[in-house]
């Protein structure tokens, strides 16, 4: 997708999950249009963690409520906030603890984030982009902390947007399908899975973090300006069937 390459000049943009996958592909797609981008997250020094002048990376566990706010105590102005921190433990999320770490790392840490940079946000009169997940619409056996996680995320975003709206502060989120990312790996790995993944989505392959970042870019711009609440399906059609 084209955007003008100044399109976020000026701009700081924190990108919380912002070292692997979704979040790495969204923080360099900022900086090449123009914003200075924070991409914080685990293993910011690791091999997935975006590359770019206008990007620096710094390690945070997004569960560290502390940690966060001394990270924002240190920064500036904050125009963009993007939440993508996410991680699945399968079947191992109906063991209690784990049920409520998937939660605490998926959905209340967009809490924390939004907290904490909301004073900011107000003064720039900025926007927040959350990653929800195609599991926002419907459940998983498999991965019940995950699911419930991602559908608080749809909500949580509603709420803020309702909340926030009197600042000029928009919230919105994306609802990624099956993209290629660290996380999926394994799964792409898997020929009869991926292919039955294949054969429900209209589009007929696996998304990248690329699609998902453009989706965010949009959000984020002024082309967005009237839109708050929403969550964008970025799956190739995989909820329609």
């Amino acid at each position: 997708m084209t955007f003008a390459p100044t399109l976020f000049e000026g701009r700081c943009a924190l990108v919380i999950g912002g070292t692997s996958g979704i979040g790495a592909g969204t923080a360099l797609r900022l900086a090449e249009l123009g914003a200075t981008v924070l991409a914080a997250g685990l293993r910011a020094d690791g091999e997935h963690a975006p590359m770019h002048d206008r990007v620096r990376c710094v390690e945070l566990d997004v569960t560290d409520g502390p940690a966060l706010h001394a990270m924002l105590s240190k920064e500036g102005s904050i125009d963009i906030l993007v939440n993508c921190a996410g991680i699945s433990r399968d079947r191992a999320e109906y063991e209690l603890d784990v049920f409520e770490h998937v939660l605490d790392v998926n959905l209340t840490s967009i809490m924390r984030a939004c907290n904490a940079a909301v004073p900011a946000l107000i003064r720039s009169r900025g926007c927040v982009v959350n990653v929800a997940s195609m599991f926002s619409t419907f459940g998983s056996a498999d991965r019940p902390a995950y699911a419930a996680s991602k559908g608080g995320v749809v909500q949580l975003t509603k709420s803020l947007a309702q909340s926030y709206a009197p600042a000029k502060v928009r919230v919105n989120a994306v609802a990624p399908g099956w993209i290629a990312t660290p996380l999926s790996e394994a799964l792409g790995r898997d020929e009869d899975a991926s292919r039955r993944i294949l054969d429900r989505t209209p589009l007929g392959h696996w998304g990248e973090p690329s699609d998902v970042a453009d989706a965010i870019v949009f959000l984020c711009s002024p082309a967005a300006r009237y839109i708050t609440g929403v969550t964008l399906p970025v799956d190739g059609g995989y909820l329609t069937v």
